[in-house]
């Protein structure tokens, strides 16, 4: 078959995270109230404040920013999650990242599916959040062989969806008939089911271990349990949430309020209480909640020397508050964090010649007379206007931030301790290939950003 009769990989995915959103907002009806919020935070943010959206337009940021989504998911087995980089493949998306959250008490490891490639991502910078259940973090050996031959029973993807994922892999892609089938196909996997696959006592006792290892093994597939648009003033979208019938939790996850945003911030509202059928039950008498609503901030990647010191930063204020953030310390913990970050600097120029965040540089309209065309530093051509920096997007998740998400979803009863468990080669092992290093991908993003102006430029570099 002709590679030019296939569908774009990026065109797929964008097709993918319109309908998971469409499929979603009729799953979750507060999704759409949410969705609505950030929407007329973000008009109001464009329209006030005349830097960002110059920033947004000159990054073209501003194109991607109404359908900007991250989902998340969790699986059960190691087949599982090796098929679902399959699946993602077809998309274009690519595992970024270990994150390990055993240390928060959620007894998985998560790496996440996206595009890796700016162009890609301008396109649709759709993720997912992918966790893989840790069955050997259950001290119960009877109940962890039980979760097991449940997960092993089950097939969280359609027949379709594994034939057309053979297909793309064997023919180089989809062709438009079938892309629209894959969609549809691989939608199944993300959607909700009211039916359980386990009694109600079976449930409590996986519920009593942990509620995140109930989600996982007591229904028919992973189903998408948030999915989080992006806005442009969190701290708007935390305020105003009540007013729209959302409960929001007490505390934004991530950095503090900067005139120049860093990584990541995110708010959510609590897990809805959903009515369940398990298999002793005609009817729905039972209940689970895992799925909620999020939303997020994104702000500048930061490099190793950024992120060194973030983590130092963070911790500094968690060991001050002697406390996991709640409702109770919220106002303590934020002056905390605004404090211990004065230390970061909070303007673009500052964080560019410390190296402490990746940057985007692009050539001006100015163009260089004859006579200067000599050899010329990147801070030269930035100070004589050839150059222009915007800082490069974060799109990736923090493990603490991403922590915080889960345990105040789950609820304080969700939380364990299962100390330092990371263990990455497992996880790749399961995964069937590395995961990517982000550090890596937005050096390289920012490398190729350089070369281009001095090629622009007819330079030497």
């Amino acid at each position: 078959m002709s590679h030019s009769n296939f569908v774009s990989p990026d065109l797929i995915r964008q097709r993918f995270s319109k309908a998971m959103s469409d499929m979603y907002r009729k799953e979750v009806p507060l999704y759409g109230a949410l969705m609505e919020l950030v929407e007329q935070t973000n008009r109001h943010v464009l329209d006030s404040d005349p830097q960002v959206a110059r920033q947004l337009n000159n990054t073209g940021e501003i194109q991607r920013l109404d359908m900007e989504r991250h989902g998340a998911i969790r699986v059960g087995t190691a087949t599982e999650l090796a098929t679902l980089a399959r699946l993602f493949a077809v998309m274009g998306m690519q595992p970024v990242g270990y994150y390990d959250l055993t240390p928060a008490g959620v007894p998985v490891h998560s790496t996440a599916f996206r595009a890796v490639h700016e162009e890609a991502l301008q396109v649709s910078p759709f993720r997912v959040f992918t966790s893989l259940l840790r069955l050997e973090l259950i001290e119960d050996r009877e109940l962890r062989a039980f979760a097991q031959s449940i997960l092993d029973k089950r097939s969280i993807f359609t027949p379709m969806a594994l034939t057309l994922i053979d297909r793309a892999e064997a023919e180089g892609g989809l062709n438009e008939e079938d892309a629209e089938a894959f969609v549809l196909q691989a939608l199944e996997t993300f959607r909700w089911h009211h039916s359980a696959t386990v009694t109600a006592e079976q449930y409590r006792q996986l519920s009593a271990q942990h509620r995140l290892i109930a989600d996982v093994v007591a229904f028919k597939g992973p189903h998408i349990n948030h999915l989080t648009p992006r806005t442009l003033d969190i701290d708007i979208v935390q305020a105003q949430m009540p007013a729209h019938g959302i409960t929001p939790k007490a505390v934004i996850e991530g950095p503090p309020r900067r005139q120049c945003p860093i990584l990541l911030r995110q708010t959510s509202f609590k897990a809805l209480d959903e009515p369940v059928a398990f298999t002793d039950q005609a009817d729905s008498h039972g209940s689970h909640s895992a799925r909620f609503g999020e939303i997020e901030q994104r702000g500048a990647a930061l490099t190793p020397k950024g992120r060194a010191l973030y983590d130092r930063l963070l911790n500094a204020a968690r060991d001050e508050l002697k406390d996991f953030p709640n409702e109770a310390n919220a106002a303590r913990y934020n002056a905390l964090m605004t404090q211990h970050f004065g230390e970061f600097p909070d303007t673009l120029d500052g964080m560019r010649q410390q190296e402490l965040a990746y940057f985007r540089y692009g050539v001006t309209e100015k163009r260089l007379a004859s006579g200067e065309r000599r050899a010329m530093t990147l801070d030269e051509l930035l100070s004589l206007g050839y150059v222009s920096a915007q800082p490069l997007v974060y799109e990736d998740f923090l493990p603490v931030s991403a922590a915080g998400i889960f345990q105040s979803n789950l609820g304080d009863a969700a939380q364990a301790h299962y100390g330092q468990h990371s263990n990455q080669h497992a996880f790749e092992q399961a995964l069937g290939r590395a995961t990517l290093d982000e550090l890596a991908l937005y050096a390289e993003t920012q490398r190729r950003s350089i070369e281009a102006c001095f090629e622009a430029l007819g330079l030497n570099h």
